[in-house]
């Protein structure tokens, strides 16, 4: 079975407290690949609480975002009514070891398809779990549906991805 992952397409992350014009620039492409897909569709969102700013991530990035409840929170409008239905895994950190142990169990995965934000953090992060739960499962990024915090580091994961054997498109 294939699956496509969809990883912190949030209004934070979009044009809220972490937004830029790269991460507002994909969201019809990625809006026109989930409607597009054939197979299981999984979101995922990055979920902090109010007491962010005390976090490891909160400490290095103090920019409170994603704030679990909050409008920031959610995933973007345009997607909104996309994800409703579907398996949603919220984490509290890049990747998502729930996720990959999921996917795992399910046992019939023959692909795995990524998209979303940011690139050159959680799209990374959740891309290398998942390669290291399933070595042998083919697993591609979708370029025009991904962006980066900036274009060059956005450029930078996509071409470690590359090295680990990850398939840019």
């Amino acid at each position: 079975m294939k699956h496509l992952i969809v990883v912190d397409m949030q209004k934070d992350f979009i044009d809220g407290a972490l937004g830029s014009p790269e991460a507002v620039s994909i969201v019809p492409a990625v809006k026109e690949y989930i409607e597009n897909f054939c197979g299981e569709i999984i979101f995922t969102r990055d979920t902090h609480h109010d007491d962010y700013m005390n976090t490891q991530e909160g400490r290095n990035l103090p920019v409170p975002h994603c704030i679990k409840d909050t409008e920031g929170w959610q995933i973007a409008k345009e997607l909104s009514p996309l994800a409703q239905g579907r398996k949603i895994f919220d984490k509290t950190t890049f990747g998502s070891t729930h996720l990959a142990e999921y996917l795992k169990k399910q046992g019939d995965v023959d692909e795995v398809t990524i998209i979303g934000l940011c690139t050159d953090i959680c799209v990374i992060s959740n891309a290398m779990l998942i390669k290291a739960y399933l070595p042998e499962v083919k697993i591609s990024v979708i370029e025009k549906c991904c962006a980066g915090v900036t274009t060059d580091s956005h450029k930078r994961a996509l071409d470690a991805m590359k090295v680990c054997q990850i398939e840019i498109k």
